[in-house]
């Protein structure tokens, strides 16, 4: 997941800003693995800045080599339950694939059980709604997406997206089509789930070339593509363009026909939607300008409309906002902020449509890239890739307030936590 405002922001080179923000070192350039043009890897980009076919796609043979630990155990109702961590291969200090461990549901603590190894840069993840099936982005320049079967650690093979650092991916909720954002080239693609978890090759591939690019961009930067609560319409953020785009999903084709388009402020750079359970509203972090928006959801056409920019809390700056997660329940809605290294906590108001700051807290870590709350609602993970740690919180479910479970849990280049 790249930051592009922030990175191309005034004009300044992507090479230029790891001296800046300090982040892990920057990874040689092989192969295969260059960045957004500027001959770096997604891990280095990243450490510089601050997404079921008619017949389905046979399984390639699992790599004996995929996993370095015994098979999963069935989680129980009460006793800990899976985590999966997400990080850069390629990047010093990083990890060797998904990082594989468990969580107390009751205390948080999270207990390393190993890695699945022949997946490299796994910087986002994601899972099928049945379970059986992890999906992870290889965020390098030539893009693939990755299926891992989690009761055996089984690699099923890998799909082009056909773009370059793909950075985020999200499983429909019919289970069928897997979708992927492609960061460096401004991309978002669509791969169909056949029946063993495996992916097909893409069905659909669309590269945003209209509105032009925002101010400091090179070109677009698609940061995100996910579903939207009616199913068949599927949103991709873009950073580059200051667009949300809305698309038409064809559940049975896997085509992508655009219907919409929502505009941020010039510059803003939005990267991460978070729809409110209620389905009519959403809220949107813009990294670029370090602010956050409510966004009204018409699901008839398939079109947001962005409010008014609001704070995000952060005090110190530079400051990144990152991702926001929403309590099952719709109380609250919790911001990641970068730079600042805090959560946001925000009360949420007439049934979606207003955030109002409560404040915020320390992240314990430093440059929070990702947070995911747990399928209850109460615990909250936050994934700090420069500190490579992951906090966990307890969320109170009656004020919103977050209380740190106990030391962060070390993770190399921790930049997803996706929490079952």
């Amino acid at each position: 997941m790249g930051s592009g405002t922030a990175g191309a922001r005034g004009g300044w080179s992507r090479r230029r800003f790891v001296a800046v923000l300090g982040g892990a070192a920057v990874a040689p350039a092989v192969a295969g693995c260059g960045g957004d043009g500027d001959g770096s890897s997604g891990a280095a980009r990243e450490a510089r800045e601050p997404q079921e076919a008619a017949t389905a796609p046979r399984s390639p043979q699992a790599s004996p080599s995929a996993a370095s630990a015994s098979a999963e155990p069935a989680p129980s109702p009460s006793g800990p339950r899976p985590l999966y961590l997400g990080t850069y291969t390629s990047a010093e200090g990083g990890g060797r694939g998904i990082g594989v461990a468990s969580y107390d549901p009751s205390s948080g603590r999270i207990t390393a059980r190993g890695t699945v190894t022949g997946v490299p840069d796994p910087s986002y993840l994601a899972i099928h709604p049945d379970g059986g099936t992890l999906y992870a982005v290889d965020e390098r320049a030539k893009g693939t997406v990755t299926a891992v079967r989690p009761a055996d650690r089984a690699v099923l093979g890998s799909r082009a997206t056909g773009g370059a650092h793909p950075c985020h991916l999200s499983v429909h909720p019919s289970g069928r089509w897997l979708l992927s954002a492609d960061y460096g080239s401004g991309s978002v693609t669509v791969h169909p789930i056949g029946s063993s978890g495996a992916l097909g090759e893409r069905t659909a591939r669309v590269t945003h070339t209209r509105p032009a690019p925002g101010p400091g961009q090179r070109g677009p930067h698609a940061h995100q593509f996910l579903t939207a609560p009616d199913g068949g319409h599927v949103l991709a953020v873009d950073l580059g363009t200051d667009t949300v785009y809305s698309y038409r999903l064809d559940e049975r084709e896997g085509t992508l026909t655009e219907v919409a388009q929502a505009h941020t402020r010039p510059g803003a750079g939005p990267r991460h939607l978070t729809f409110h359970p209620g389905g009519r509203y959403a809220y949107l972090a813009d990294e670029g300008d370090d602010t956050v928006a409510v966004c009204a959801y018409d699901a008839d056409g398939g079109r947001l409309t962005i409010g008014a920019p609001q704070s995000t809390g952060a005090k110190s700056g530079p400051n990144y906002p990152a991702q926001f997660a929403v309590t099952p329940d719709g109380a609250y809605a919790f911001l990641a902020n970068r730079g600042d290294n805090t959560l946001a906590r925000y009360a949420v108001e007439a049934d979606g449509a207003r955030l109002r700051l409560l404040g915020t807290v320390p992240v314990h870590g430093d440059f929070p890239r990702q947070i995911a709350l747990s399928p209850d609602g109460g615990l909250l993970f936050a994934a700090n890739q420069r500190s490579g740690t992951v906090s966990v919180f307890e969320v109170d479910a009656g004020s919103g307030r977050l209380r740190l479970t106990g030391e962060p849990f070390a993770s190399p280049v921790a930049v997803c936590a996706l929490p079952l």
